[in-house]
């Protein structure tokens, strides 16, 4: 672990040819002056995604490019660069450029400020900007996970994140379980807060997902979280005798 840099800041890419370059330059931009690392991870695009990234290394030193050999999905692509980041506090962002850089300098100082709870592991962003009709889609599959998971999250989270790797490597790991970080967080005993970011609108390429089979996917994935949380139990710490 190199504990010259403050942070890393790991993004998920696959097939983002148009995005993935132009996200890396705000990052530089937003954090310009910081001591921090770039870890985009290339989930075996098809398009000229990594080419991209990698001809960008000599312009931004603080980038980093991992490639993955197979397609394996964006949750195994965010432990990837999490595995791989060499700082204690990691960020995410999307690589489909939604999540606006300029909000890391703000989870990071609200994660660091004076009187932040002992056990806060995350700073998740809340997701501002959106349409009525993305509103009311949010609002309901949030109701519906608090209802089922009773995780006490209030807020519908974004892709944009702060938080504790050690705290990340604890997390059960599965397809899509980044979509259910915050609830993982509250299992493992951590306490987890929400800001609200901004959200804009993809740049090039489409989404990776469907309405219909995101909420497949999902429910699934809810009836998972809910067996993993009734077999947890916390030891309330732990000391060497």
């Amino acid at each position: 672990m190199a504990t010259s840099i403050e942070f890393s800041v790991v993004v998920p890419v696959m097939n983002e040819a148009g995005n993935a370059a132009k996200l890396a330059r705000e990052i530089a931009t937003a954090l310009d002056g910081r001591s921090y690392e770039m870890v985009f991870v290339d989930d075996a695009s098809r398009d000229d995604t990594r080419a991209e990234l990698l001809g960008l290394c000599k312009e931004l030193p603080a980038l980093r490019v991992v490639g993955h050999r197979k397609h394996a999905g964006q949750s195994r692509a965010i432990q990837t660069g999490v595995l791989a980041a060499r700082a204690p506090m990691v960020a995410t962002l999307d690589g489909d450029g939604q999540n606006d850089p300029a909000d890391l300098a703000r989870l990071l100082a609200r994660f660091n400020r004076a009187d932040a709870p002992a056990k806060l592991a995350m700073i998740a962003g809340a997701k501002g900007g959106d349409g009525p009709i993305n509103r009311a889609k949010a609002g309901f599959a949030n109701t519906l996970r608090k209802a089922l998971l009773k995780d006490r999250v209030d807020e519908g989270s974004s892709g944009i994140k702060v938080f504790k790797r050690e705290a990340f490597l604890r997390l059960p790991y599965f397809d899509n379980m980044h979509r259910y970080m915050p609830a993982l967080m509250l299992r493992e005993g951590y306490a987890v807060e929400f800001l609200e970011v901004n959200h804009r609108n993809r740049g090039a390429g489409r989404s990776k997902y469907t309405n219909l089979g995101r909420l497949a996917a999902d429910m699934t994935d809810l009836l998972g979280v809910m067996w993993l949380k009734s077999r947890a139990r916390q030891p309330g710490g732990a000391d060497e005798l």
